[in-house]
Protein backbone atom coordinates (compact mmCIF):
# COMPACT_ATOMS: atom_id res chain seq x y z
CA UNK A 1 0.00 0.00 0.00
CA UNK A 2 1.24 3.31 -1.12
CA UNK A 3 2.01 5.85 1.76
CA UNK A 4 -0.37 8.71 1.72
CA UNK A 5 0.45 11.95 1.27
CA UNK A 6 0.23 14.66 3.90
CA UNK A 7 -2.57 17.02 3.45
CA UNK A 8 -2.36 21.02 3.72
CA UNK A 9 -4.31 22.05 6.34
CA UNK A 10 -5.54 25.57 6.23
CA UNK A 11 -5.65 26.94 9.71
CA UNK A 12 -8.54 30.60 10.27
CA UNK A 13 -7.10 31.85 13.41
CA UNK A 14 -7.17 35.24 14.61
CA UNK A 15 -5.57 34.81 18.26
CA UNK A 16 -1.63 35.07 17.77
CA UNK A 17 -1.14 32.64 20.55
CA UNK A 18 -3.90 29.59 19.37
CA UNK A 19 -1.78 30.24 16.56
CA UNK A 20 1.53 29.61 17.83
CA UNK A 21 -0.05 26.53 20.14
CA UNK A 22 -1.42 24.85 16.81
CA UNK A 23 2.18 25.66 15.35
CA UNK A 24 3.45 23.91 18.55
CA UNK A 25 1.65 20.67 18.31
CA UNK A 26 2.24 20.52 15.05
CA UNK A 27 6.24 20.36 15.78
CA UNK A 28 5.64 17.94 18.78
CA UNK A 29 3.94 15.54 16.79
CA UNK A 30 6.05 16.07 14.12
CA UNK A 31 2.73 16.44 11.70
CA UNK A 32 4.51 16.78 8.26
CA UNK A 33 1.08 18.81 6.81
CA UNK A 34 1.76 21.96 5.87
CA UNK A 35 0.10 24.46 7.60
CA UNK A 36 -1.10 27.80 5.88
CA UNK A 37 -2.40 30.25 8.67
CA UNK A 38 -4.78 33.22 7.37
CA UNK A 39 -6.35 35.81 10.15
CA UNK A 40 -9.84 36.13 9.29
CA UNK A 41 -12.66 35.30 6.92
CA UNK A 42 -12.32 37.01 4.32
CA UNK A 43 -8.50 36.55 3.85
CA UNK A 44 -9.18 32.80 3.80
CA UNK A 45 -11.80 32.94 0.99
CA UNK A 46 -9.03 35.04 -0.73
CA UNK A 47 -6.55 32.18 -0.04
CA UNK A 48 -9.16 29.66 -0.97
CA UNK A 49 -10.32 31.58 -4.04
CA UNK A 50 -6.86 33.03 -5.11
CA UNK A 51 -7.92 36.20 -5.06
CA UNK A 52 -5.38 39.23 -3.77
CA UNK A 53 -2.56 37.97 -1.77
CA UNK A 54 -3.14 34.57 -2.75
CA UNK A 55 -3.53 34.65 -6.26
CA UNK A 56 -0.58 32.04 -6.84
CA UNK A 57 -1.86 28.68 -6.27
CA UNK A 58 1.24 26.95 -5.84
CA UNK A 59 1.87 29.46 -2.35
CA UNK A 60 -2.71 29.17 -1.74
CA UNK A 61 -2.96 25.71 -2.79
CA UNK A 62 -6.25 23.83 -1.94
CA UNK A 63 -6.57 22.28 1.34
CA UNK A 64 -6.77 19.09 2.05
CA UNK A 65 -8.76 20.05 5.66
CA UNK A 66 -10.14 23.61 7.01
CA UNK A 67 -9.20 24.56 10.71
CA UNK A 68 -11.52 27.51 11.15
CA UNK A 69 -12.03 29.34 13.94
CA UNK A 70 -15.71 31.21 14.90
CA UNK A 71 -15.38 34.41 16.54
CA UNK A 72 -13.01 36.49 13.69
CA UNK A 73 -13.04 39.79 12.51
CA UNK A 74 -14.34 41.09 9.39
CA UNK A 75 -15.53 37.74 8.43
CA UNK A 76 -16.88 35.07 11.06
CA UNK A 77 -16.29 31.10 10.75
CA UNK A 78 -19.68 30.60 10.52
CA UNK A 79 -19.97 32.75 7.49
CA UNK A 80 -16.81 30.96 5.88
CA UNK A 81 -18.51 27.60 6.48
CA UNK A 82 -21.80 29.19 4.80
CA UNK A 83 -19.83 30.07 1.87
CA UNK A 84 -17.65 26.88 1.38
CA UNK A 85 -20.35 24.78 1.48
CA UNK A 86 -22.90 26.48 -0.75
CA UNK A 87 -19.84 26.21 -3.55
CA UNK A 88 -19.60 22.97 -5.59
CA UNK A 89 -16.32 23.38 -6.08
CA UNK A 90 -15.37 23.83 -2.57
CA UNK A 91 -18.05 21.55 -0.08
CA UNK A 92 -16.27 18.75 -0.13
CA UNK A 93 -13.25 20.16 2.09
CA UNK A 94 -13.66 18.86 5.16
CA UNK A 95 -14.14 21.53 7.75
CA UNK A 96 -13.50 21.77 11.41
CA UNK A 97 -14.92 24.14 14.00
CA UNK A 98 -11.74 24.53 16.34
CA UNK A 99 -13.30 27.26 18.91
CA UNK A 100 -13.72 28.22 21.73
CA UNK A 101 -17.62 28.74 21.81
CA UNK A 102 -19.64 26.88 23.68
CA UNK A 103 -22.55 27.90 22.49
CA UNK A 104 -25.19 25.35 21.21
CA UNK A 105 -26.58 27.43 18.58
CA UNK A 106 -23.20 27.90 16.91
CA UNK A 107 -23.02 24.07 16.94
CA UNK A 108 -26.23 23.67 16.25
CA UNK A 109 -25.38 26.02 13.17
CA UNK A 110 -22.63 24.45 11.95
CA UNK A 111 -23.74 20.89 12.42
CA UNK A 112 -26.59 22.51 9.86
CA UNK A 113 -24.69 24.47 7.57
CA UNK A 114 -21.99 20.86 6.98
CA UNK A 115 -19.06 21.19 9.49
CA UNK A 116 -17.68 17.67 9.34
CA UNK A 117 -16.33 18.35 13.43
CA UNK A 118 -17.03 20.94 16.06
CA UNK A 119 -14.34 20.94 18.42
CA UNK A 120 -13.80 22.92 22.08
CA UNK A 121 -10.33 24.10 22.06
CA UNK A 122 -8.95 22.90 25.32
CA UNK A 123 -7.33 25.28 27.50
CA UNK A 124 -4.35 23.22 28.92
CA UNK A 125 -1.49 23.12 26.55
CA UNK A 126 -0.92 19.39 26.64
CA UNK A 127 -5.28 18.94 26.17
CA UNK A 128 -4.87 21.03 22.98
CA UNK A 129 -1.65 19.62 21.78
CA UNK A 130 -3.52 15.97 22.11
CA UNK A 131 -6.30 17.56 20.16
CA UNK A 132 -4.63 19.04 17.51
CA UNK A 133 -3.06 15.28 16.76
CA UNK A 134 -6.40 13.72 16.86
CA UNK A 135 -7.74 15.70 14.61
CA UNK A 136 -4.69 14.92 12.16
CA UNK A 137 -4.78 11.04 12.81
CA UNK A 138 -8.35 11.20 11.95
CA UNK A 139 -8.16 13.13 8.97
CA UNK A 140 -5.54 10.47 7.62
CA UNK A 141 -7.52 7.31 8.32
CA UNK A 142 -10.19 8.91 6.21
CA UNK A 143 -10.94 8.33 2.47
CA UNK A 144 -11.39 11.82 0.60
CA UNK A 145 -12.75 12.04 -2.47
Amino acid sequence: MAERQPIDILLVEDDENDILITKRAFTKHNLSNRLYVVRDGEEALDFIYHRNDYEDSDAAPRPGLILLDINMPKMNGIEVLRKLKNDPEHKMIPIVMLTTSKRDQDKIESYNLGVNSYIIKPVDFNKFVDAIATINLYWELNELP
